[in-house]
C-alpha cells in the first residue's frame, strides 16, 4: 500500500488544493462543480477548522476540509467532513482514507463532539459513520447523511452547515 504524509495546508497549497478539487469532481455524477468554491469560502470566512493535504513522493494528491456544523439545542463541537478530494490519478490508493482517518483523530484530540458527512455509506461506514434516523440533512437521501459521535456525545435534528455551502 502506498505511503502518504498528511499535514495541514499552508498558504502555498491553496492553488493546488483548488486544482485537485476541480479535477476530482469534474466527472462526479452528484457534483455541481462548486466544491472548490466551498473550500475557498470556508477559508475566507475563517471556519476551515481542519484543512489537510495528502502528499506522496513530495507531490500533493489530496485534500480534506472539516468545518463546524450545528444541531438544534447542542453545544459547539460538531464538524462536517467535506469537501474531500483526491487527484484522479491517485484515487483508489488510500489517500482519501488516510485524510479522513487523520482528520477524525485530530478532531478527537481537540475534544470534538463528533463529525458528520454526506457521502457513500459503504465508504464512510468503515470509519464509524452511520445513518441515524434522528439526524437529518434537508434534501439529502437519508442513508447518505451519516453521523459519528465521539464518546458519549449526542446530537439530533436537522444539521446546519456553514453558509459557505449554500451561498446566496
Amino acid at each position: 500500500m502506498p505511503r502518504f504524509s498528511i499535514r495541514p495546508e499552508t498558504a502555498a497549497d491553496v492553488d493546488a488544493i483548488d486544482r485537485i478539487t476541480r479535477a476530482a469532481f469534474q466527472h462526479h455524477p452528484h457534483s455541481d462543480q462548486t466544491e472548490h468554491l466551498i473550500i475557498a469560502r470556508l477559508r475566507a470566512a475563517g471556519v476551515l477548522t481542519l484543512s489537510l493535504v495528502a502528499e506522496q513522493n513530495g507531490q500533493m494528491i489530496g485534500h480534506a476540509a472539516f468545518s463546524p456544523v450545528t444541531f438544534p439545542g447542542t453545544s459547539a463541537g460538531w464538524y462536517g467532513l467535506g469537501p474531500i478530494a483526491v487527484a484522479p490519478h491517485s484515487q483508489g490508493q488510500g489517500a482519501g482514507a488516510a485524510l479522513v482517518q487523520h482528520g477524525l483523530e485530530l478532531l478527537r484530540a481537540r475534544g470534538a463532539a463528533g463529525c458528520v458527512v454526506l457521502g457513500e455509506p459503504a465508504y464512510y461506514g468503515r470509519f464509524g459513520f452511520s445513518h441515524r434516523a434522528d439526524c437529518v440533512f434537508a434534501g439529502a437521501p437519508a442513508p447518505y447523511f451519516q453521523v459519528l459521535a465521539f464518546g458519549n456525545s449526542q446530537a439530533s435534528g436537522e444539521v446546519a452547515y456553514h453558509a459557505a455551502f449554500a451561498p446566496d
